[in-house]
């Protein structure tokens, strides 16, 4: 069996205040942070102890979570697990990075966000470049909102061309036809995001090889399908898994719509569906053909020349 979790405890404060997220310059109450230490370290000791299974892990905090060593730490050590596939995190990269020369740089990746306004470009590039010095898969992305489109077109120019580049679409923007192919010129796949897709009774992978885990082992086969189908350290989550047609009338958020069958991005992004990273990146640029010589006609010798 190969299942994709995606992990969501307690935590919901960030260092940042974008003003775009609900969640900007939040501050958890201490109890509150030991909740989360406790839910993550015993959702680590479950996957350490479940061998039976290929699991992938994408941790996705309403936060930050690299800024708290508890993630940190559990993602070093469930890199080195040999039926963990991959270990994912959504971040802002505000964190420094070095603690991932301990991991598995196989099997740990990161979902990588940049925030214009929040930090300074050349900062967030040098953590990008030290995950490149460590053999750490990741991808970058952006919300497309106008503001951001030249620090985008800045980043995507200063990046290495072997990481992909995301953009998300800004929640509840419309994008004229204008728009979209602008930001398409930096992501290709930005199609996906830029409109909802239907998805009622269509067939997910959700529930079935992909499932939302909470901090108190609740399992849900997505984060935005609230009806419970089991509990991750009773069992019951085995016996619930089974292909189901969604519930939800669209979609609009790729954690969710990356599992939707009809639109096949598990064959687009495989190898990457939890950090973001497509099979085919970069993409394979034809060579420009050359132009074929000139021919010209041999010369005539003049009359009375000896011959060739």
């Amino acid at each position: 069996m190969n299942l994709a979790i995606l992990y969501r405890g307690p935590l919901a404060s960030c260092n940042y205040d974008c003003p775009y997220c609900p969640f900007a310059k939040r501050r958890d109450p201490p109890e509150l942070l030991r909740a989360d230490r406790a839910a993550l370290a015993r959702f680590a000791g479950w996957v350490a102890a479940t061998g039976d299974v290929r699991l992938s892990v994408l941790f996705t905090p309403w936060g930050e979570g690299l800024t708290r060593n508890w993630y940190r730490d559990a993602m070093v050590s469930l890199s080195h697990l040999p039926h963990v596939e991959r270990v994912v995190i959504q971040t802002n990269l505000a964190a420094r990075v070095d603690w991932l020369a301990d991991a598995d740089p196989r099997a740990v990746a990161l979902w990588s966000t940049y925030h214009p306004g929040q930090v300074d470009r050349d900062r967030f590039l040098s953590r990008c470049a030290r995950l490149t010095e460590l053999g750490v898969r990741y991808s970058v992305g952006v919300v497309g909102l106008p503001e951001h489109l030249a620090e985008a077109r800045a980043l995507r120019a200063a990046l290495p061309a072997e990481v992909y580049l995301w953009v998300n679409a800004a929640e509840g923007r419309r994008y004229d036809a204008a728009e979209e192919a602008t930001w398409t010129e930096l992501d290709p796949l930005f199609g996906y995001s830029a409109r909802p897709h239907v998805s009622l009774d269509r067939p997910c992978h959700a529930g079935e090889t992909a499932i939302s885990v909470r901090g108190d082992g609740t399992v849900r086969r997505c984060h935005f399908i609230d009806e419970p189908i089991g509990n991750l350290y009773d069992g019951s989550w085995r016996t619930a898994l089974r292909p189901r047609p969604c519930g939800n009338a669209v979609c609009d958020c790729h954690i969710g719509y990356v599992h939707l069958k009809p639109l096949g991005l598990r064959d687009v992004f495989a190898g990457g569906v939890l950090e973001r990273i497509p099979a085919a990146w970069p993409p394979v640029r034809r060579p420009v053909p050359l132009a074929a010589p000139e021919r010209r006609p041999p010369a005539v010798p003049a009359p009375g020349s000896p011959p060739a």
